[in-house]
C-alpha cells in the first residue's frame, strides 16, 4: 500500500497571486470598476452608504461610519453630496441633540429602489445558470470567505443560509409547522393553524409582487424559517408583518433578525410609511427582535385565542422618520 501524500506546499506569493486573481474576477464581474456603479450616477462607496440609511431606521453618521469602516470626513462629503440632490433628510435626535438622524427623501427611496432592483437582477443573472446544489455550494463557499477573513464573527453567525423567494411547496410547509410549534411549545390548538392557512391563502391569491413578499429561508435545502409583508387591506401605505417563524435548529444563528430585516428593507423601497404588526405577549424572543429594528409597542389588551389566555400586542415601525 502507497504511503499517503503530503498536500504539495503552496507559497505565500502564490497565495497572494490566486487571491488578486480572485478579486480582479469578482470586481470585474460584478461592475464594481464601472464609472457609475449598476448605470447609476453612484461610486461603491455612496451606494453602500445608500443601501445602509434605507436599510436602517434613521442612522446616524457614526453608525454608518462604524458599520462601513468609513473616515468620517470621507463620509461627510458623501453625506453633503446626498444632501445637495437631495436624496436625504436630516434632524436633530430627539434623545441627543449632538446626534443627527438621517432618513431617505422620496427621490432618494426612488434612487435606491432603481439601485437594489439593479443588484437583485445582476446577482439572479449571475447564478441562473447554476443549479440548486451548485448555488448551495457558492453561497457556502461565501460564507466561508467571510468568516475566515473575519475571525471575531461567531461560529453561529458564520453558519450559511440563503433567504429566498416562495415556490411551490413552501405554503403546506408554513401552515403545517406553524401548528405542530405552536402546539408543541404554547400550547395552541388548531385554530391558529387555521389562522395560519387562511393568511398563506389570502397571500397566495391577492399576491402583488410590487407590494407584498414571502421569504423563505433555507439550508442545503432545508427550509429553516419564514416570513411575510403584505399590504394592508385598509390603508394603502401601511404594510403588514405576518408570520415570523423560525425552526428550533436554527434558533442562534441571527435569522429571525435577518428576516425582519429583510422585510423592512423591502418595505421602505415600497414606498410604505409604516409597517404592523400583531404578537402575543409571551414570544418574548420575537418582541426583541422587533426592538433592535425600531418597532414600538401601541396597544395590547387580553385575549382568548387558540384554546389559551392571551395578550394581543400591536407594534409599530414608523419608515423613514414619518
Amino acid at each position: 500500500m502507497l504511503p499517503a501524500m503530503e498536500p504539495h506546499p503552496v507559497s505565500t506569493s502564490q497565495q497572494i497571486a490566486a487571491i488578486r486573481r480572485f478579486n480582479r474576477f469578482y470586481t470585474s464581474t460584478i461592475g464594481t470598476l464601472e464609472e457609475g456603479l449598476l448605470k447609476s450616477a453612484l461610486s461603491l462607496a455612496e451606494a453602500r452608504v445608500l443601501y445602509e440609511i434605507a436599510s436602517r431606521n434613521q442612522p446616524t453618521a457614526s453608525e454608518i461610519a462604524n458599520e462601513l469602516n468609513l473616515d468620517m470626513g470621507y463620509l461627510s462629503r458623501i453625506l453633503r453630496t446626498f444632501t445637495a440632490r437631495k436624496l436625504i433628510s436630516r434632524k436633530t435626535s430627539s434623545s441627543d441633540g449632538r446626534q443627527t438622524l438621517l432618513s431617505l427623501t422620496p427621490a432618494g427611496r426612488k434612487e435606491f429602489a432603481a439601485l437594489d432592483g439593479r443588484s437583485s437582477q445582476q446577482v439572479q443573472q449571475m447564478i441562473e445558470h447554476l443549479n440548486a446544489n451548485q448555488q448551495r455550494q457558492l453561497i457556502g463557499s461565501m460564507s466561508s470567505i467571510e468568516s475566515l477573513l473575519n475571525p471575531t464573527a461567531t461560529a453561529a453567525s458564520s453558519q450559511p443560509y440563503i433567504l429566498r423567494s416562495h415556490r411551490a411547496g413552501d405554503m403546506g410547509w408554513i401552515v403545517e409547522r406553524h401548528g405542530a410549534l405552536y402546539a408543541q411549545e404554547y400550547g395552541w390548538n388548531e385554530h391558529f393553524e387555521a389562522l395560519v392557512a387562511r393568511i398563506v391563502a389570502d397571500f397566495i391569491t391577492g399576491y402583488k409582487p410590487k407590494r407584498e413578499r414571502c421569504w423563505i429561508a433555507e439550508r442545503d435545502g432545508e427550509r429553516l424559517g419564514c416570513i411575510f409583508l403584505v399590504k394592508h387591506p385598509e390603508q394603502a401605505d401601511v404594510a403588514k408583518l405576518r408570520l415570523l417563524l423560525v425552526e428550533p435548529s436554527a434558533r442562534g444563528l441571527g435569522l429571525g433578525k435577518a428576516l425582519v430585516n429583510e422585510c423592512v428593507s423591502f418595505a421602505r423601497t415600497a414606498g410604505y410609511k409604516k409597517i404592523t404588526l400583531w404578537t402575543q405577549s409571551i414570544l418574548t424572543s420575537a418582541h426583541h427582535i422587533y426592538q433592535q429594528a425600531g418597532f414600538k409597542l401601541v396597544h395590547e389588551a387580553p385575549h382568548h385565542s387558540f384554546g389559551v389566555d392571551l395578550i394581543e400586542q400591536t407594534w409599530d415601525l414608523k419608515l423613514n422618520g414619518r
